[in-house]
């Protein structure tokens, strides 16, 4: 495994975890009816959030499959995730 394919799998876990960390504070969201009101206006950026990080944790899996397979594909799936990767960072950087 080269030195790419250790850091896009370091960019999967990372994204993986904040997806699934994202989508549970959903569920708990989703259990706490009396808050409802209070949370409402989290539940927007929250649900954006769960998207984007679960379109970047899809995008560094498969760049990550097609890198360890060393296939044609790779460039351009590594050229999407960057992409995915630089959204992300455009989102959430602050201004």
């Amino acid at each position: 495994m080269g030195p790419l394919a250790v850091l896009l799998a370091i960019v999967t876990g990372s994204a993986i975890s904040l997806a699934v960390g994202l989508a549970m504070t959903w569920v708990v969201i989703l259990f706490m009816p009396q808050h409802a009101d209070r949370l409402a206006a989290e539940k927007a950026p929250l649900l954006q959030a769960i998207l984007l990080f679960t379109l970047l944790s899809v995008a560094s899996g498969v760049s990550l499959y097609w890198e360890m397979r060393t296939s044609r594909w790779r460039l351009p799936a590594i050229a999407a995730m960057v992409a995915v990767l630089a959204v992300t960072l455009w989102v959430y950087w602050p201004r």
